[in-house]
Parts: structure tokens; C-alpha cells; sequence
């Protein structure tokens, strides 16, 4: 006899989510059970810290890791599997065959049925003089990395898509609601729109660090490129081993992240980071030795800023960082092994990962990334 599991009474699914420490696993089980967890999803997700999507070597199968509590979540994520170019407010970013660039929101998707506005697709890329031939089998690395100002559901007027695409790491843009096609930065203007590294959104404005790690500020508002200003010329060491990630606080603060890292048998293997806030009064970057209550999350995705006290499990001064894959680097046999947790403090660097976790990024053959669980309610 087959249970309807489905069509349990509400009264009994309450005191059963009531008593887990997560509704997320529950929720996904069918829509019925979601309706539930509705109300303790939604205080749940505001809490949630960042986790890790990890490939699996099933076909279109991702699993998630809890690093903050070192767990597996016992929730896959059902999504094609092929490079993501970023990771932006619960948002994924890729790029199709057509060059197409598509938000999917893999939480939006449930058993029994995916919300209609899981997926959403923009225009094609388009740029002028760049050969699409050369990224036709590859069309997924077309855009190196890609971010967004804020959720295209819930905030769709204030959304804006940004990517860097190649060749030379070139930025275009579009705004939700408000443009039909892509608007690229014009190098005929001002070749310093080429080389660009980082992008960061701060109230109307978009910054940039290129491969000099200059910062660049653009007022989006306008759509003016030649409003392109050199806010801080070259920053930090001229050093290879020298990696930066741009990205705001929820105190409207741009930060800028260095990780410094060395070879060792082949293997480029993380050992500190520093971190730097930008005065504005100032006209300089100035070194944070303290994060307070906040943590950092960087790695393929844009990078993430969350409040430890209000992250189920999060540590407060540090810096949880996962493994790049820069433009067309490979992962290698040991598959995706440079990532931990840095502690501000002390320059401690902890891997709190399973047994479990590690074999599966051993075997992972696209990179991981971090992702902001959000949920339809």
C-alpha cells in the first residue's frame, strides 16, 4: 500500500517541522509540505548562512554543504551541470549555447512543480569585434564573471546584470525593467574599460578594479561612458600571487579582499588574506585588521558579506574562501582543494570539512560555489 505522504493532515506536518532544526530539507519534499514550512522558512532564510554548491558526478546533480554547521544538506539541487559564471543574492548566472545570459534561482525549483519565474532569460551578448566562433564549444566561458545589484524578483526595478565578458575581460550591463539589449563599455572611449577584474555595486554607482587594481567608478544612472572616473590609481603589490575581491558591506562600504597564495608541488594553496576598506573623505584604501561581527565569503562568485550573529553558525572576524578557477584553468586530479576558513586574528586557517565533502570535491570537475539559499514564500 503507498502512503500519501503528500496529503498528511497540516496539523501533524506543523508539530514535525516544529521540531527540526532546519525546514529546509522538509520543505523541498512537495509543495504541500512547503506551504507548511512556510512561516518558519521565512525567519529561517533571513538566517541562513552562505553554503557550498558542489558537483556531483551524477548528471545535472549538485549537493550542498553547511560549512558553518560542517554538514551535508540533505537537499541536491537539480541544475544542468556546466560552469555557472557567478553566484549573486541566491541568483546563479550562466551563460547558453545562443549567448544568452540566464538568472536561475535553483531554489525556486520543487517536486511536483518549478515556479515560473525560476529562470530568467536576457538577451543575447552581442558586443562589437569580438569573435563568438572562438567560445561557440564554449560558450559557458564567454563571460568570465558576472554579478547582480539586487534580486530580479523582489526587486526587479533595481536590478542590475553585470558581466565581465571575454576577451579581454570587457563589462556590459543591463538593466531589469528598463533595457531591451545589453549596453557594453566603449573602449574607443577609454581603454581602461579593458582588464577588468572585479565589479561591485554601491548605491547608484558601479565600481571596478582592473588588472592593475586601479578602482574606477561609473554612475549607472547616467549610461554615460565617458563619466568613467579614476577614483585610486595602483593598490597593493604587484605580485601575481596576489588575488583581490571587490564587494560591499551591508553598511554601503566598498572592501576590497587580497589573498595571498604560492605554489607548492604544482598546487597553488592559499596563506592569508588582508583586508581593506575604502575612505572616501580619504582617496585611500585602509586596512581593517578587524571584521567585527561580519564574515566574508569569496571564491567564483561574487562575493558575499553576512553578519555572524544573524548566520545560523557563521564565525565572526573571518574569511571563509573557496577554490578559483580562473578563466580556463583546469581542475586538476585532486579536484577542488583550496579552501577553508581564515580567522582575521590569529591568521589561522581551518578546514572544517567531512570526510564526505572532501571525496566528493576530489571528484568535482566544475568548480563549487558559495550560494545565499533564498526561497519563493
Amino acid at each position: 500500500m503507498n502512503s500519501d505522504w503528500a496529503n498528511l493532515p497540516k496539523e501533524l506536518l506543523y508539530l514535525v517541522v516544529e521540531r527540526l532544526e532546519s525546514p529546509l530539507e522538509f520543505s523541498a519534499v512537495c509543495k504541500p509540505w512547503r506551504c507548511v514550512a512556510k512561516d518558519t522558512l521565512s525567519q529561517y532564510a533571513k538566517m541562513i548562512a552562505p553554503m557550498l554548491m558542489i558537483c556531483d558526478q551524477k548528471r545535472d546533480i549538485w549537493n550542498l554543504y553547511d560549512v558553518a554547521h560542517n554538514k551535508l544538506v540533505n537537499f541536491q539541487l537539480r541544475l544542468p551541470n556546466k560552469r555557472y559564471c557567478g553566484s549573486s543574492k541566491g541568483w546563479l548566472i550562466v551563460v547558453d549555447e545562443s549567448f544568452r545570459v540566464n538568472l536561475i534561482n535553483p531554489f525556486y525549483m520543487v517536486k511536483g512543480g518549478e515556479r515560473a519565474n525560476s529562470t530568467i532569460h536576457l538577451p543575447p551578448l552581442h558586443p562589437p569585434n569580438i569573435r563568438r566562433e572562438i567560445f561557440s564549444k564554449q560558450c559557458d566561458y564567454f563571460v568570465y564573471k558576472a554579478t547582480i545589484s539586487a534580486d530580479p524578483v523582489l526587486n526587479a526595478n533595481d536590478c542590475i546584470v553585470a558581466v565581465i565578458y571575454e576577451d579581454y575581460c570587457q563589462l556590459a550591463f543591463i538593466r531589469l525593467n528598463k533595457d531591451t539589449k545589453w549596453t557594453y563599455a566603449d573602449q574607443s572611449i577609454d581603454k581602461r574599460w579593458r582588464l577588468i577584474r572585479e565589479v561591485a555595486f554601491v548605491e547608484d554607482k558601479l565600481y571596478f578594479i582592473n588588472n592593475k587594481s586601479r578602482l574606477f567608478s561609473f554612475d549607472i544612472t547616467t549610461l554615460s561612458f565617458s563619466n568613467l572616473s579614476l577614483v585610486k590609481p595602483h593598490f597593493g603589490p604587484n605580485n601575481i600571487s596576489v588575488k583581490g575581491y571587490l564587494l560591499d558591506s551591508n553598511k554601503k562600504e566598498l572592501l576590497l579582499v587580497h589573498k595571498y597564495y604560492t605554489e607548492e608541488g604544482g598546487r597553488r594553496v592559499t596563506k592569508k588574506f588582508r583586508v581593506f576598506g575604502f575612505s572616501f573623505n580619504q582617496c585611500d584604501w585602509i586596512e581593517k585588521s578587524n571584521l567585527g561581527d561580519a564574515a566574508i565569503f569569496v571564491g567564483d562568485n561574487s562575493s558575499l558579506y553576512v553578519l555572524a550573529s544573524k548566520s545560523f553558525g557563521c564565525k565572526p572576524n573571518c574569511i571563509y574562501f573557496n577554490h578559483d578557477r580562473d578563466r580556463f584553468s583546469v581542475i586538476g586530479r585532486d579536484g577542488v582543494y583550496d579552501l577553508g576558513v581564515y580567522n582575521l586574528e590569529d591568521h589561522s586557517i581551518l578546514q572544517p570539512y567531512t570526510t564526505d565533502v572532501k571525496a566528493l570535491l576530489r571528484k568535482a570537475r566544475r568548480p563549487s560555489m558559495w550560494v545565499s539559499p533564498s526561497f519563493p514564500l
